[in-house]
């Protein structure tokens, strides 16, 4: 059987937007950003998934142990660094690249004796205020770094605070705040997220860094990644456990938020919070019931989602029923929540078993001897 709440990947989807990648900021190699279990799409499965960039991107150091101990050969950037000399150590035992962005990131490699030589990642704080060097302290880092026997070779980098934002004025000067602090020094460069590679070629450098645009989700507010070319990879789905008919005055999940005004047929769904989908999706917020808009009808509950089936009638028990997926776009679902896409994927729990498009029998859950308990007498 197939689970009731489940997620499917559409891997053609996945190089589609990749390509888009490529033709949005030609001649750039690529870092996909692949932290957060690929953003809830799987991260290994996503990172295999890839064909031919240039090398991932990871928010911790465990996240790059996992790729490598799967079999990912790719360069590897971690976006936290390190923090602790283990975390230094493991850097150097999985081939890992770290972001360097702290003075005591550079005292720990100044004492390092032992151990491989490291490509790392400079990084300049040029607005972000989170992680990175001032300019003011950026040259003299990069002079230590110069000459550490543990480093072998450096890169530049930047993060975006507000690049989602096509009419704010912050992200050029943070562009042109690290051309000039970088302009002296040898290494290759990063500035672009997807937002920069969608919406800011001036940001464009010898790396650019795409998350959210390869699992084709927009990066900028009131946008669908559609509206750029890309495609959804992932499609949350589950199926209808039961259609009831409603009276007036009936009222519907916790709290009796919702209280049916006319006759209403009901669908209840096998999904919930449980599974990732927002709790706080209002009641309105539209799903496909068998390629028809059905919508969202009291609280959300952990395991349950109930819907209005007024637009599709004949809709029965055991009906597909799609939450999010490429005729019905997350972002539509973010908005409804009040949130944002990337909550929304990162969410999806471990529960929610996930599948590629067109998998096979053999990959369903097993009818039988699926748990090998003992038989009571």
């Amino acid at each position: 059987m197939i689970p009731a709440a489940h997620a499917v990947l559409d891997l053609a989807a996945l190089n589609h937007n990749l390509q888009r990648v490529r033709e949005s900021a030609p001649g750039a190699k690529i870092m996909a950003v692949i932290k957060a279990n690929g953003y809830g799409h799987g991260m290994v499965r996503i990172a295999k998934g890839l064909s031919g960039v240039d090398a991932f991107a990871v928010a911790r150091v465990d996240e790059g142990i996992r790729l490598r101990y799967c079999g990912i050969e790719t360069r590897i950037a971690v976006l936290e660094g390190f923090a602790t000399q283990e975390e230094l150590d493991l850097h150097q035992q999985y081939d890992l690249e770290p972001i360097i962005h702290a003075q005591e990131q550079v005292k720990m490699l100044e004492a390092c004796r032992s151990g491989s030589k490291l490509s790392v990642w400079l990084k300049l704080d040029s607005g972000m205020h989170r992680l990175g060097f001032a300019a003011s302290e950026y040259r003299s880092v990069y002079q230590c770094l110069s000459h550490c026997n543990r480093v072998k070779a450096i890169a530049h980098m930047t993060h975006f605070a507000n690049a989602d934002d096509l009419e704010d004025p912050t992200t050029p000067r943070q562009i042109e705040l690290f051309r000039h602090v970088t302009a002296d020094h040898e290494g290759e460069r990063s500035v672009a997220n997807s937002a920069g590679v969608l919406g800011w070629k001036e940001s464009h450098s010898d790396w650019v860094r795409p998350g959210l645009m390869l699992l084709g989700g927009s990066p900028f507010p009131g946008r669908q990644g559609r509206d750029f070319g890309l495609r959804p990879v992932m499609s949350l789905r589950s199926r209808i456990l039961s259609v009831k008919k409603l009276l007036p005055g009936d009222a519907v999940g916790y709290g009796g938020t919702w209280v049916c005004q006319k006759p209403t047929l009901m669908g209840v769904v096998a999904a919930g919070y449980g599974d990732g989908y927002p709790r706080h999706a209002k009641t309105g917020t539209p799903a496909l019931v068998n390629g028809k808009r059905a919508s969202v009808i009291g609280r959300i509950s952990m395991d349950m989602i109930t819907l209005d089936l007024s637009a599709c009638p004949e809709a029965k028990a055991g009906d597909s029923v799609i939450l999010w997926g490429a005729d019905l776009p997350v972002e539509e679902i973010a908005r409804y929540a009040d949130t944002i896409s990337y909550t929304l994927l990162c969410g999806v729990t471990q529960r929610v078993r996930v599948f590629e498009e067109g998998f096979a029998q053999s990959e369903r859950i097993p009818k039988t001897n699926v748990y090998p308990w003992r038989k009571v007498k």
